[in-house]
């Protein structure tokens, strides 16, 4: 009941500070933009909603007082069938120029099973008018909880503990002669209850050959103290659990089939990303609970490419004009590789690899910084694995997959 009473304050108190009608956003020199928003999942059913865009008019989601925030109500009535997501950014206008903003942002999530609110701090540079050309670096501070582990198919890799993190990041993005190349950073620590700690790093060089061929390459690094909760660890085939949440296909199941996430097939881009090993990762993490050996790592470090071969599908979408602004088309061949670093002792020194070809579909609409926003949808078929199991090593196996594991 206290949950349903601080979803409905937060409604009122945000109706109360926007305007809903043109004669208002003139008055305020503000524009409340609304929009339907349907949704599905297991537990929540159809869920129905609005979502809100809230803006200086004529600023295109860069000028100050950015609003992004929507409000659900679950069809299926679950234990709390209202749910919203608010987030808030503001300019330190001091600190900011064109392309190279300084801004504050305040966050506030309760949906899917899970709590998040928090505030962040973020700075941009960015090199003249070239938006692919940047550096970025940010301080997040949250509070974290899954209440619900009904929205999630392996609840195993959560754990129901409140969490206090600090997460500080840098993010680099320009070009050298093989392409162009990101290196992220990240340093977290958890303050309450036990405390813990865990860095990641990744590095992504894109190399063309040509229009149609070329490499993309990718390293990998995770380290994770020794009592950090499930859902930060590194799984061998896919991202950290808490990382689902940041997708509406992967935040609960039954919006991607659920049965093809415990059998195995289908996949959540990054974290090590050994693709192949996500049919034995699911049989692990469905069960209830984890068994001493569950390759769920403390720590790893793990090598992804990809090489791009000429396919007439893409030919075919760039000839549609408009449409081949936003639509790709990829075929490629891939080989991941990785082990762990055995920071803890329980962590395995086998050397994991697979090899396969696949397929991805992306529909991307840049934000105004040019960064990604669209989803990118993959079929692949490792077909080698290192360390099959009871398997043969040659087999073809079949994997869909959301997220691209190196995008540019």
């Amino acid at each position: 009941m206290a949950r349903i009473h601080f979803l409905i304050i937060s409604l009122v108190t945000l109706f109360a500070i926007v305007p809903l009608n043109n004669t208002s956003a003139q008055q305020t020199n503000y524009e409340f933009i609304p929009a339907p928003d349907l949704w599905y999942n297991d537990v929540d059913g159809i869920r129905a909603g609005i979502r809100l865009q809230g803006q200086v008019p004529g600023t295109f989601e860069d000028g100050p007082h950015r609003l992004d925030a929507g409000f659900w109500l679950s069809t299926w009535f679950p234990s709390l069938p209202v749910s919203y997501y608010l987030s808030f950014t503001e300019p330190i206008r001091d600190w900011s120029e064109y392309g190279s903003e300084a801004s504050g942002r305040l966050l506030s999530s309760v949906r899917t099973g899970y709590h998040i609110h928090g505030f962040e701090l973020n700075k941009r540079w960015q090199q003249g008018f070239d938006e692919r050309r940047y550096r970025e670096t940010g301080w997040l501070n949250t509070f974290e909880k899954r209440f619900d582990d009904e929205y999630t198919a392996f609840p195993v890799l959560w754990s129901d503990a409140g969490k206090i993190i600090s997460k500080a990041s840098f993010e680099l993005q320009d070009d050298n002669p093989l392409g162009w190349y990101n290196i992220r950073t990240t340093a977290a620590y958890q303050f309450l209850d036990r405390g813990y700690g865990y860095v990641t790093a990744s590095a992504l060089q894109r190399a063309p050959l040509n229009d149609n061929w070329g490499f993309r390459f990718r390293i990998f690094s995770g380290i994770a103290s020794a009592d950090t909760d499930p859902e930060y660890l590194f799984p061998r085939s896919s991202s950290p659990a808490v990382n689902w949440m940041e997708s509406g296909l992967t935040r609960a199941k039954g919006t991607i089939p659920t049965n093809w996430i415990t059998d195995g097939n289908f996949q959540v881009a990054g974290g090590a990303n050994l693709r192949g090993y996500t049919n034995q990762d699911a049989a692990i993490f469905t069960g209830t609970e984890l068994p001493a050996d569950a390759m769920l790592l403390n720590s790893v470090l793990s090598f992804n490419t990809e090489f791009d071969y000429f396919n007439p599908i893409n030919l075919l979408f760039e000839k549609i004009p408009y449409a081949s602004d936003f639509l790709s088309f990829r075929s490629y061949l891939f080989f991941d590789a990785g082990t762990s670093l055995q920071v803890d002792d329980n962590d395995p020194d086998t050397i994991f690899s697979d090899a396969g070809a696949g397929f991805s579909l992306s529909l991307n609409i840049p934000d105004y910084l040019g960064k990604p926003r669209g989803f990118v949808l993959r079929y692949e078929l490792p077909f080698w694995l290192s360390e099959p199991g009871e398997e043969d090593n040659l087999k073809l196996r079949h994997l869909f997959a959301a997220g691209a594991v190196i995008s540019f």
